[in-house]
């Protein structure tokens, strides 16, 4: 993957590649971003931009290094991986011998660790480059599942670094989510100190507070920005034939998530407006057995769905936010301003925010697999209250 096929992060591309040929790259990396952000394609890119034959980066006969210890990389130093050369074609196929991955895997086998699901990775970035540990997981499993980074994948990853490089004079890790790595991840403690000469470790998180401190403090920062709602709208355009409209409607959705815009331009289908008319008449107008028989209904959907039903409700309230406060829906459709412009008939702004909160919440146990009818019957008991009794505190 060169950095060229990646979307946006301009800003972090560059910084990945000054410090690379200003030789100042520290040897344990934390590339912490969002779902969706890029975080796992900029680390790959990074990988193959640092074996690339072209760049000179990966000859061990060149009297420089990434880390600090030698004079500057030549002026001629590309600004991306080649895409050409045999090391570039092998990092882009995810075989490359001195590439190594480290990711969540399942006790579907004895002593589990990464090797075990290489093939099922490989498939996995390439058929899904926007997922997350769910979708991975899930693509390993139909049962519910929990992913681990075992004592047994720590091992092995010592085993693995230790050895001498293959090809390129580097060896490299990328262990995509290292929130799943629990106190076993001491084992690898002193080789991120200590590491052999020419290693690079590339951790990729979406949640800082959930990785171990003693690793987290071993590394050097990289953070990923989300990405604007304009990049997420030029990629459905370019890279899907998206039209204009749609893809604007669409990136307002996503909010910089690309997982997310995929996940809603294949199930595009799905009429989250009248699903969502239907709940609020259920909640403010019909009563107690008409939410019964709602949330039965979504409660048949899955967790996805779940959150992208949530996602566009709060995208209805930011628009009627938007409406009340600077008299303006900029982006949004004709279906969505009518909708907005109801609910700020319905609440106050006060109002609209604590409603956006409860959702925001919502999302964050649909997240941890919360029961959908208790979440949802939670749910609308606080949007009553909220708006019945005009209260803005959050009822716990």
């Amino acid at each position: 993957m060169q950095f060229l096929s990646i979307v946006g992060q301009e800003s972090t591309k560059e910084k990945l590649i000054s410090l690379v040929s200003q030789n100042r790259l520290s040897h344990a990396l934390l590339f912490l971003g969002k779902e969706g952000s890029g975080s796992l394609e900029l680390a790959i890119a990074l990988a193959q931009y640092v074996v690339c034959e072209k760049n000179k980066s990966g000859n061990p006969n060149q009297e420089h290094s990434l880390f600090g210890d030698a004079p500057l990389l030549p002026k001629e130093y590309l600004n991306d991986s080649c895409g050409a050369c045999p090391s570039c074609k092998k990092a882009a196929e995810h075989i490359h011998p001195d590439i190594h991955y480290s990711f969540p895997t399942i006790s579907t086998v004895d002593k589990a660790k990464s090797s075990d699901f290489i093939v099922e990775w490989r498939n996995f970035l390439n058929q899904t480059p926007f997922g997350n540990a769910y979708d991975w997981i899930q693509s390993l499993s139909s049962e519910n599942k929990q992913g681990n980074i075992t004592t047994y994948e720590c091992e092995d990853i010592l085993r693995k670094l230790n050895l001498k490089s293959f090809e390129s004079g580097y060896k490299i890790l990328i262990q995509w989510m290292p929130e799943y790595l629990g106190n076993e991840g001491n084992k690898l403690l002193k080789m991120i100190e200590e590491p052999p000469p020419n290693t690079l470790f590339i951790f990729v998180a979406e949640d800082e507070s959930r990785i171990i401190s003693t690793i987290l403090s071993r590394t050097q920062l990289i953070k990923i920005n989300r990405l604007e709602n304009e990049e997420v709208e030029q990629w459905l355009i370019e890279k899907h034939n998206v039209p204009v409209t749609k893809a604007r409607n669409i990136a307002s959705l996503a909010q910089g998530n690309l997982r997310e815009a995929s996940q809603i331009l294949n199930q595009g289908d799905d009429d989250w407006n009248e699903l969502l008319r239907e709940w609020l008449n259920a909640i403010l107008r019909n009563g107690p057995a008409a939410q019964v028989k709602w949330i039965e209904e979504i409660s048949k959907q899955g967790r996805e769905k779940h959150k992208q039903f949530i996602g566009y409700f709060i995208h209805l309230l930011g628009t009627a936010l938007h409406e009340n406060i600077m008299g303006t829906s900029e982006g949004a459709n004709k279906t969505e301003v009518d909708f907005a412009q109801r609910l700020n008939k319905l609440a106050a702004p006060e109002q609209l925010e604590a409603i956006v909160k409860e959702l925001d919440r919502a999302t964050y146990y649909i997240e941890r697999n919360a029961n959908p009818k208790m979440l949802f019957m939670a749910l609308s008991i606080k949007i009553y209250h909220i708006i019945k009794d005009k209260s803005v505190i959050s009822i716990n």
